[in-house]
This record gives C-alpha cells, sequence and structure tokens, in this order.
C-alpha cells in the first residue's frame, strides 16, 4: 500500500514538472518559428517588401506540408497518432506509449505548427504529456492501472499548462481519456495538473490564453440567446467534423504521395492566407482579436470563420499533424462573436459585451468536438475567474452537447475510435471484452467424429464419454456438423440404417466462433444459442468447443476488473 503511494505520488510530480517544461518550450518554439517565418500578424506587418511577404506566406506553409509529409513514411501505418490514439492506448491490455511513434509525432506536430498549418497545438500537447507519463510509468510501475493513469497524468499536466487551468486538466484527463472518475486516479492526476500549471505559469510566467475584464450579463434575455448559440454551435461543431472526415476521405481515394498531398494542402492554406491571414497557424491573435469586439466587423468574423473551418479540414485531412481542439476554439469564438454582433436585434441597446457571446460560442463548438463539457466550462472559469461567465457557458454547453450527442456522437475522437471497432459508448466493460480473444478459452473437453464413422458408433462413443453431442469433422479437421444423442434417436425411428456415415446426417451448427473472435462478440452471440457446446473454428479446422458458463464466467471477470479500476481507492 505504502509502495502504491510513493510510486502514484512519485509519478504525478514527475510527469507535472517534465510535461509543464516542455509543454512552455513546445509552445515558446512554435511562436518563435511563427515569428522568424513571419507568419504573426506583428511579423507580418513588419515586413515591407509585399513580394517577399507573399512568397513567405505560400511558400513557407507549402515547404512545412512537404517535411511532414516525408517524415510519414516513418511513422506507423503512415499516419501520426491523434489524441484519439492516446485514448485507444490507455484502454489498451497494456497501456503504453510508443516511443519512436510518439517522437515522430511530436517533431511532425513542432513542424506542422511552425510553418503556419490551419491544425492545433493542444492535442500535440497532451499526446507528448501521454508519452511522457506513458514512459515514466514503464520505470515506476508495469501493472495495467499504472499505465493508464501514468497516461491520464501527461494529458492532465499538458492540458494545465496549456490552459493556465489545473482543474480543467484535471477534469480533461478523466473525461475524455480515462471515462471514470476512480480515487486511486485522483490524486497523482491531481498533482501532474498542479505541478505543470506552477512550472508554466508561476515559473516561467507564462500568459494565459485569453483574458477578459469584469463581465456581467446585463439582461435576463440573453440566456435564451447563450442557450441559441448552444444549439447552433452544435450544428457548427457537426459541419467542422464531417469536414474533416470529407477531406480526410478525399485524400484515401487520390493516389498521390503522401509529402505531394500535404505540401499541396499547405499550399492552399498560404493561397487563402494571403486574403484571411488569421486563418495561420492556431491563430492566437485572431481569437484575442474576436474577443474584443472592435477588431472585426460581422462580415469579416464569417469570413474568417469559414475560411478556418474549410482549411483546418483540408490540413488535417491531407496529413498535416496536429489537433482539433485549437481550430474549434478559434472557430466556436468566432461564431459566438458574429452572434453578439446582432445581439442588439433580441435584447435591444442593453446587451452584454461580445466577449461574453465569443466565450459561449467558444465552449458551444468545443465542447461537441472533444466531448468534454465539464472541461470547457472550468477552462472559462479558471481563465476568468468570472462566475457569470461560467454559468452563461453553462448554458451554452449543456445545449450544445445535448444538441450534438444527437446529429454527430459523443466528440470527434469517438467517432473516429467507432471507425475501427473501438467503441467506448456502451461502457469500458465492452472495450475491455472486445480487446480479449476467446482463443485463450477454448477447451479440447468435446468429442469429435471423423466422418465417415457410422451412427452406430457414434452413439457408442456418446455414451462412453457421457456426452450428449459429437462434432464431426473430416480427414482434413475441418468442422462439418453437429449430431446430437437426440438426432440420433430421430434418425433410428425413422428407419435410418445405423451404418450410414455420422457426415451425412451431421448438421452445422446455428453458432461457431472463430478462435479470433473477441470475448464480447461472443458474449453478444450467445442468446443465439442452444446447446451444449460452441464449435470454435480457426478457418474451416475445428479447434476446440466453448461453454456457456466459460464465456460468461470471463465476461463476469472483466466487468469485476473494470468496476476494480473504477472505484479502488489505491
Amino acid at each position: 500500500m505504502i509502495r502504491r503511494l510513493l510510486i502514484l505520488t512519485g509519478l504525478g510530480v514527475v510527469v507535472g514538472g517534465v510535461v509543464g517544461l516542455i509543454a512552455v518550450g513546445f509552445v515558446e518554439g512554435v511562436l518563435w518559428l511563427n515569428d522568424r517565418l513571419y507568419l504573426t500578424r506583428i511579423a507580418r506587418e513588419s515586413l515591407a517588401d509585399r513580394n517577399l511577404l507573399i512568397m513567405l506566406t505560400i511558400g513557407v506553409p507549402a515547404a512545412g506540408g512537404l517535411v511532414v509529409g516525408l517524415l510519414r513514411k516513418w511513422a506507423q501505418d503512415y499516419r501520426f497518432h491523434r489524441l484519439q490514439d492516446v485514448i485507444e492506448i490507455a484502454h489498451s491490455p497494456k497501456p503504453s506509449m510508443p516511443v519512436r511513434q510518439s517522437v515522430l509525432t511530436s517533431l511532425a506536430a513542432f513542424l506542422s505548427l511552425g510553418a503556419g498549418a490551419s491544425v492545433g497545438q493542444y492535442g500535440p500537447l497532451a499526446h507528448i504529456g501521454a508519452s511522457i507519463g506513458s514512459w515514466t510509468g514503464r520505470v515506476l510501475g508495469s501493472d495495467r492501472s499504472i499505465g493508464m493513469i501514468s497516461i491520464a497524468c501527461g494529458c492532465a499536466a499538458a492540458i494545465s499548462a496549456a490552459f493556465h487551468a489545473p482543474l480543467a486538466g484535471l477534469v480533461f484527463a478523466r473525461e475524455v481519456v480515462l471515462r471514470h472518475y476512480s480515487l486511486r486516479a485522483f490524486a497523482p492526476i491531481a498533482v501532474a495538473s498542479i505541478l505543470a500549471y506552477v512550472v508554466a505559469h508561476i515559473v516561467f510566467k507564462r500568459a494565459p490564453l485569453f483574458r477578459v475584464e469584469a463581465l456581467t450579463i446585463e439582461s435576463p434575455l440573453e440566456y435564451f440567446l447563450f442557450i441559441a448559440i448552444g444549439i447552433t454551435g452544435a450544428v457548427v461543431a457537426t459541419a467542422f467534423m464531417r469536414t474533416i472526415e470529407l477531406a480526410s476521405s478525399l485524400s484515401r481515394k487520390l493516389a498521390w504521395p503522401a509529402p505531394v498531398k500535404t505540401m499541396l494542402a499547405g499550399f492552399a492554406l498560404g493561397v487563402v492566407a494571403l486574403q484571411v491571414p488569421e486563418i495561420l497557424g492556431i491563430g492566437q491573435d485572431a481569437l484575442r482579436m474576436a474577443m474584443g469586439g472592435e477588431a472585426f466587423a460581422a462580415a469579416d468574423l464569417a469570413k474568417i470563420l469559414l475560411a478556418k473551418l474549410l482549411l483546418t479540414a483540408l490540413c488535417l485531412g491531407f496529413g498535416f499533424a496536429g489537433g482539433v481542439f485549437s481550430p474549434a476554439l478559434l472557430i466556436g469564438t468566432l461564431y459566438g462573436a458574429l452572434i453578439g454582433a446582432g445581439a442588439d436585434w433580441f435584447v435591444g441597446d442593453l446587451h452584454s459585451p461580445i466577449a461574453v457571446y465569443a466565450v459561449c460560442g467558444m465552449v458551444a463548438v468545443t465542447s461537441p468536438v472533444i466531448g468534454a463539457p465539464l472541461t470547457g466550462v472550468l477552462i472559462v472559469f479558471e481563465l476568468t475567474q468570472n462566475f457569470d461567465l461560467a454559468t452563461a457557458a453553462l448554458a451554452s454547453v449543456a445545449f450544445a452537447n445535448l444538441v450534438g450527442f444527437r446529429i454527430y456522437g459523443r466528440s470527434y475522437f469517438d467517432a473516429q475510435l467507432q471507425a475501427r471497432g473501438f467503441d467506448l459508448s456502451l461502457g469500458r466493460d465492452k472495450v475491455t471484452a472486445q480487446q480479449q480473444s476467446i482463443r485463450y478459452l477454448v477447451s479440447n473437453d468435446y468429442t469429435a467424429i471423423d466422418s465417415d464413422r457410422t451412427l452406430t458408433e457414434v452413439r457408442a462413443l456418446l455414451l462412453k464419454d457421457r456426452r450428449s453431442q459429437a462434432h464431426v469433422v473430416d480427414e482434413a479437421g475441418r468442422y462439418i456438423g453437429t449430431l446430437t444423442l437426440h438426432r440420433l434417436m430421430e434418425l433410428s425411428s425413422r428407419g435410418t440404417s445405423s451404418d450410414e456415415p455420422a457426415g451425412d446426417h451431421a448438421t452445422p451448427e446455428t453458432l461457431m466462433l472463430n478462435a479470433d473472435d473477441s470475448l464480447w462478440a461472443a458474449t453478444s452471440r450467445l442468446k443465439d444459442f442452444v446447446g451444449d457446446s460452441i464449435p470454435v473454428v480457426e478457418g474451416e479446422r475445428l479447434v476446440g468447443v466453448l461453454f456457456e458458463a466459460t464465456i460468461v464466467g470471463a465476461y463476469l471477470g472483466v466487468i469485476e476488473q473494470v468496476r476494480q479500476e473504477e472505484h479502488a481507492t489505491m
């Protein structure tokens, strides 16, 4: 008990400190690169040579796309990891982030963001944090529980450092990654989140994502607008996610080399950025200006929103490494500010500043995308320390998630995992059962009969073995069917010759399993089975049988394991 307490505490301390340092270095490195390559607003305004600015605006993202595309050749399955991969690994039987893939993904994300690609930085930061947590967990412990907790610690530390929000980091790790709230995981994740916050924002004094002055809600009628932002924000979020899926599908259909596709995405980004430079990079300047409410007219907000949505989908779909979190924040902020620009039509002159609407739009779009409603509200509360603003955001988040779930699903990450057959929607026990093969449950305790044996021999062997059924195979061991004592009696009553071969009368079971089937698949199909044992084949060859009690017992074991993880105190 004491040893495990020390391991978990040490895990939180080490991961929080290291991830806090790396998060600061990563973000500062990206900003430095953006500034040197004239991708930031201030740097672009300082460059007098218009032709050079055009060359850099188009050339830098295109060159970055070429380099990132070349890196994909060394990546596993020719793709970089994203946050959905972190979730899948965290729930695997042996949670462990692969070193080579993690390093390649981090490098590709840094180059993508540094070259101005319209992708997010928070997903890569969470991936980096999860990798560091996983590697630390391997040193301190080796069981599944520590592996999961270490990954969650890294994600919490990354979000805490990035957003100036330790509570949001804690909740994000449990709401998005772990999907449970065990006391065992609480302390190390909290320690990691707090320490990363201290390193990033007290030691290095990193500025928060945005600042707002003391704001109040001017009219109760505005809550109807906040709810409307939530409902329509879910539609915007769904359009964003569907567009990414469409771009990814188009990319897969194009038989072009990966570097060419990513380079063309960067080229297209640069061309559009000549007219809408706010779409370059993660868009922190645009987000802060939209919060102010005076920098952009309504037409400008709509133009930037549409361009950001389309170009982010193109960049992600065509191979740039990055996340969806940051673009969703900017798209939501622009959308909320756009609604706020017309708020006086509904409530008259007595309406809150646009910053209130921008914040509501930010969480209304982001929350359905990442599937973390509590995280969104906590980010707002910790960044602003404004209860009124957090309450307004809560109204938007509540309806955004309600509508978003109905028209799309829990989150973009879950939709991507479901497409791979990894479905967390019915609970963690389903995922765990999906990851367990029935191969190790297969029994050899059954009666096998060659197809050329007579019915008399089958009856005699069944009586000898005290079984009610025999599985009939051919000379190559391929499963033909099953003969039961009841079937033999039926054949005898019809006058069938007892010297006829068993293969002529064997009937395949309505339920057969493959040795590589999962425990979940076997359990799901049990309702269709009536009999003593289920034949298990590999290809067409019979390799054994499974008993109903064995499957049920194994599934109950999975449930017990999951409940122990979720309710264990230490």
